[in-house]
């Protein structure tokens, strides 16, 4: 579609000055060579009081031994199973005062070794934003590595998207739109208030946290890297990430930029717009893979409405549902210099979630209480009066 452009999306200055706290950067190691060798980010001085981090006492991250750990857990009891992935498992746990947080115990032949644990400690330390999650504290006793989290009790959007039963309502459209901007002012702190800035790497549905009242938090920062700075154009490393969510440029060459982690957001947009995977085996040849199934809709504007999750059940503003699927073909372009900035998506983003979906029954505006009356008529029905997802 070309290159990046919002211009029926009312721009305005974005960066909230309440939504700094602290500020990282790099520590210069010392010529001495009797003094240790300082890491490559290091704790600042808080900033003014006005955006400090919120927590009690603005205290810093805990260190914690692994009976304190074990105890919180009842020694990592499986009915505290919250969460398994190659890195190893999460649990729920119990702290002495009382606070529930959830704990991720590493694996000790997981894919995540001892520099990603220290790279996700020392980044979670050093930034606060209220959209990515809050570090509690951490273990290192022996060859155990433990991180101890926020607990987030609607678990991840992966969760929410895929594995939605009977007995669990799908997300609505209002609420998608929630988490996307959420999601997109995590990744927009970390993008242009670091400093340097951060490149996230694994941004994926799964690594999308929700409280209570489905306010999303981005995890996992043990891949994160910093962005280039100065003349450099990008960072080559490793390719890293989870499949169907990486950018083609960086799967190809291993160049590492900030419109990388635009691609994935673009993604993670997409799975919210159709209630489909990235990747999912399970369907047939043509359709496992996200963006090659959604690129003929993508590209033509008459058939975006075939996007549409079944699930939502039509219950979408279609104006609004449009915008977003020209954000998305927008984050999701194949060369990196025609993706957006990620200022640019937020405030693509906003305008969208402000335009809500807003039922009417009998033409008249569908409340809470309407909707909870029997009376009440759906908005739509399909011929046999089921929706599922193919």
């Amino acid at each position: 579609m070309g290159n990046a452009c919002f211009s029926c999306m009312n721009p305005k200055q974005k960066l909230k000055q309440n939504d700094v706290v602290r500020t990282p950067t790099i520590c210069h190691t010392s010529n001495n060579s009797n003094t240790r060798p300082t890491p490559d980010f290091f704790p600042l001085v808080d900033t003014p009081s006005s955006s400090v981090r919120p927590d009690k006492n603005n205290s810093p991250a805990l260190s914690f031994s692994f009976r304190d750990l074990a105890t919180a857990t009842h020694n990592f009891k499986e009915s505290n199973l919250i969460g398994e992935g190659g890195f190893g498992k999460v649990f729920k746990g119990f702290l002495e005062s009382g606070q529930i947080v959830a704990i991720k115990q590493l694996s000790h032949d997981g894919v995540q070794g001892s520099k990603e644990f220290l790279v996700e400690v020392l980044m979670l330390i050093m930034l606060w934003h209220r959209n990515l999650v809050s570090l509690i504290g951490f273990c290192m006793d022996g060859d155990e590595r433990l991180l101890v989290y926020e607990y987030m009790s609607k678990g991840s959007l992966e969760n929410h998207l895929f594995h939605v039963s009977t007995d669990k309502k799908a997300l609505e459209w209002n609420t998608r739109m929630k988490i996307a901007v959420g999601a997109a002012r995590g990744l927009e702190y970390l993008h242009n208030v670091a400093n340097p800035p951060v490149i996230y790497r694994d941004l994926k549905s799964a690594n999308i946290l929700l409280d209570e009242d489905f306010n999303p938090k981005l995890s996992d920062f043990g891949l994160a890297k910093l962005a280039p700075v100065g003349d450099q154009t990008h960072v080559s490393t490793r390719v890293m990430g989870t499949y169907g969510y990486c950018a083609p440029d960086y799967a190809m060459s291993g160049k590492l930029t900030i419109k990388s982690d635009i691609y994935s957001f673009g993604v993670v947009l997409l799975e919210l717009i159709t209630g489909r995977r990235a990747y999912d085996a399970s369907r047939v040849t043509g359709e496992q893979n996200l963006i090659a199934w959604s690129r003929p809709f993508l590209n033509d504007r008459r058939k975006f409405s075939q996007l549409a999750d079944p699930l939502l059940q039509g219950r979408f503003p279609i104006r609004p549902f449009y915008q977003l699927t020209v954000i998305t073909s927008m984050c999701l372009q194949e060369q990196p210099t025609h993706r957006p900035i990620i200022s640019d998506v937020v405030i693509a983003i906003e305008h969208v979630a402000s335009q809500p979906y807003i039922a009417e029954v009998d033409g008249r505006i569908d409340t809470p209480s309407r909707r909870s009356s029997p009376s009440s008529k759906p908005m739509m029905s399909s011929s046999d009066g089921i929706y599922s997802r193919n």
